[in-house]
């Protein structure tokens, strides 16, 4: 009996002892300072420059904003034309049904109304990007 608890205290001893040395090995590993070896470039100071660094790219911000605005609302002025040539096509074929003369129409409203709100976005747009690029760089806004 006293052999075995001789050994159940070794055992419970190193146990303690491993766990102490886990604790020890993760409060270095968590705690310890680190460096970030960083070196500031002076020649950028807008930090245009360090996307090509990373691997993201060169193109600058407001370039990238002004792009997906035109895609996005080119996308939209063509789903509005497709609407309007669904209206008529509705409206020719109808042959005199005025509930899909009435339908016809109400796609023929609404669908002029967006794309009056689709073409005065894209002017907007085009003008706060155009001002903002002038403002920001000096130089025109070019596509």
């Amino acid at each position: 009996m006293a052999l075995f608890l001789q050994i159940s205290n070794f055992i419970l001893m190193k146990m303690k002892l491993f766990s102490a040395l886990c604790i020890a090995l993760l409060g270095v590993v968590f705690f310890s300072l680190h460096t970030a070896h960083a070196v500031v470039d002076q020649q950028d100071q807008l930090g245009l420059n360090y996307g090509v660094e990373s691997g993201l790219g060169s193109s600058d911000i407001r370039f990238t904003a002004a792009q997906i605005i035109n895609v996005s609302l080119g996308l939209l002025g063509i789903i509005a034309l497709v609407l309007i040539v669904y209206a008529g096509f509705l409206w020719m074929t109808a042959g005199g049904n005025s509930d899909q003369i009435d339908k016809a129409k109400g796609i023929l409203f609404a669908s002029v109304i967006g794309l009056i709100i689709i073409l005065s976005a894209y002017s907007i747009s085009r003008f706060v990007i155009t001002n903002l690029f002038k403002a920001t760089t000096g130089q025109e806004y070019v596509e």
